[in-house]
C-alpha cells in the first residue's frame, strides 16, 4: 500500500502509485460529479497509465495525486454539466492527455469522441488509455486539427483545453458544429475576455471552475 490516501495498481506489469477510490471520490466532490464505482475504477486506473507513461514522454508536469485528480479530472467532468444528456459527437482539438475529451467519455459512455492530438507519442498514449478502460466509439486521430477534411464535421460539441491561437480554432469549429452545437472552452479568465469579443459567436457568461481563482468554461454558440 501507499500513504492513506494511495495505493498501487499494476500498468505494464508495473506497480505504480495511484489515489484510492475513496480519495478519488473526495477530491472529485467539489466538481458536483454523479460518478459510479466502475467509472471511479476507470479514473485509477487512467492515473495509473497517465503516471507510468509520464516518466517516459511529458504528459503532465503535474506530480501530486490531489492536483491530478482535481485539476485534469474535476475540472474536465465539470465541464459535463454543461452538455446535454444523451448521445452526441464530441471533438476534442489538442486533446493532449485526453482532456477533457476521455473523463467525459467515461462519464457519457454513450457519447462518440473524437480525439485529435498530432503528437505521435501522446496520440499512442491516448489509444493505450481507450485500450485499457475498453472504451468504446472512440477514435484518435493523429494529425492537427486544422489538416482534418471538410467532411470532418457535424459535432455537438468542440472542447479544447490549454490549446493556444483560439481565434483559429473557432474558425475550424464555426462549419463543423452541428445545428445548436457548442463550442466548450477551459481557458483562463484574461482569455476568456479576449475570446468573448470574436464576432460572429454569442458567448454565455464564463463559469468559474471550483477550487479556482483564473480558470474558467466558456461556452460559444454561433450566431445566425
Amino acid at each position: 500500500m501507499g500513504s492513506d490516501n494511495t495505493t498501487y495498481v499494476v500498468i505494464a506489469g508495473t506497480d505504480v502509485e495511484v489515489p484510492t477510490i475513496s480519495s478519488i471520490t473526495e477530491w472529485l466532490a467539489p466538481y458536483e460529479v454523479v460518478i459510479t464505482s466502475h467509472q471511479i475504477d476507470q479514473i485509477q486506473k487512467y492515473i495509473g497509465l497517465l503516471v507510468f507513461w509520464n516518466q517516459k514522454i511529458s504528459l503532465t508536469s503535474i506530480e501530486d495525486s490531489q492536483e491530478i485528480v482535481s485539476r485534469h479530472f474535476g475540472e474536465s467532468l465539470f465541464c459535463a454539466k454543461f452538455i446535454p444528456d444523451g448521445r452526441c459527437r464530441l471533438a476534442d482539438v489538442g486533446s493532449g492527455a485526453g482532456f477533457p475529451g476521455l473523463p467525459l467519455k467515461i462519464l457519457r459512455p454513450e457519447m462518440q469522441v473524437y480525439l485529435i492530438e498530432q503528437d505521435t507519442r501522446k496520440a499512442a498514449f491516448l489509444n493505450e488509455v481507450v485500450r485499457l478502460l475498453n472504451l468504446e466509439s472512440v477514435r484518435v486521430l493523429r494529425t492537427h486539427y486544422e489538416t482534418m477534411p471538410p467532411d470532418f464535421a457535424n459535432f455537438d460539441i468542440v472542447t479544447a483545453r490549454a490549446v493556444g491561437n483560439h481565434k483559429l480554432i473557432l474558425k475550424w469549429a464555426s462549419p463543423r458544429l452541428a445545428e445548436g452545437g457548442q463550442v466548450i472552452l477551459m481557458v483562463g479568465i484574461d482569455d476568456a475576455t479576449r475570446i468573448m469579443t470574436t464576432k460572429d459567436w454569442i458567448w454565455a457568461n464564463p463559469y468559474r471552475v471550483p477550487l479556482s481563482r483564473k480558470r474558467v468554461i466558456l461556452i460559444g454558440t454561433l450566431s445566425k
